[in-house]
């Protein structure tokens, strides 16, 4: 009998964030089929009204599956995931892993008991987020920062027009509180865009800090929804495909490059 195909799995994200957790996915399913999905016609979802962000991620999600005929989906993006993973879940019998904010294991490992939580206005307004805190933050201090600029600042740093160490220290700085003799010790990146800019991050922030990328362990668990898959050789090279049809510019295609497209 000859050996399954291997797995094709789809990485979607309204722009290029989930290229971070395609990066860690693919370490963990190097031999799989990969397909990357960027909605930039739809970027950014934060200023979308939610019942129309949830009837456009279906349609792009819908389109994509009679497509490329997926195994698997990551919703790579803190917005979609908290919106419409339990819609897309109910319409389509394809697994799908999301991307929700990492309270749970910021709150366990935090030493001062104070964190912050950094993402898009959207998703730190959520009540999804909100029932995360109640249920796993009790004996933390939470702090919600969401950041109106940063997602299209990860953006324009892959497209080689970086913003400024100042403008980003200003989008990151609410994170940082010192009160009643406790510094925020960890912050959860709550944005798969985030972790593209994590060493400009590092290098502006008041003190260390841990924090924290949700995309190892959707790695994991992608590889563990795939384990009757038995894992071949590396796979070809990764497709992107922009919701837009626009050619990457000249600085894009080199980033994305370093992505392995």
């Amino acid at each position: 009998m000859p050996p399954a195909p291997p797995p094709t799995i789809l990485v979607f994200d309204s722009g290029l964030g989930g290229l971070t957790v395609f990066r860690e996915t693919q370490k963990a399913r190097p031999d799989a089929r990969y397909v990357y999905l960027a909605d930039d016609a739809g970027f950014p979802y934060g200023t979308m009204p939610e019942e129309a962000l949830i009837t456009r991620i279906l349609h792009v999600i819908g389109k994509a599956i009679d497509t490329h005929a997926p195994d698997l989906i990551v919703v790579a993006c803190n917005t979609a995931s908290t919106l419409a993973l339990k819609e897309l879940r109910a319409r389509y019998k394809v697994p799908f892993v999301g991307t929700v904010p990492a309270i749970k294991p910021a709150c366990a490992q935090s030493q001062t008991k104070r964190i912050a939580v950094l993402g898009t206005q959207a998703t730190v307004s959520r009540e999804y987020t909100r029932a995360l805190i109640r249920e796993f933050a009790a004996d933390c201090a939470v702090a919600l920062v969401g950041s109106p600029r940063l997602a299209a600042y990860a953006e324009a740093e892959l497209a080689g027009v970086p913003a400024t160490d100042a403008e980003i220290a200003a989008e990151i700085l609410p994170c940082f509180l010192d009160e009643e003799r406790r510094r925020t010790d960890t912050v959860v990146l709550a944005c798969t865009h985030y972790p593209l800019l994590l060493d400009r991050f590092r290098r502006v922030a008041p003190w260390s800090v841990e924090w924290l990328d949700p995309a190892p362990a959707i790695a994991r668990r992608v590889a563990d929804l795939l384990h009757d898959r038995p894992a071949g050789a590396p796979g070809g090279k990764p497709e992107i495909v922009f919701t837009s049809g626009r050619a990457p510019s000249p600085a894009l295609a080199h980033s994305l490059a370093k992505f392995g497209f």
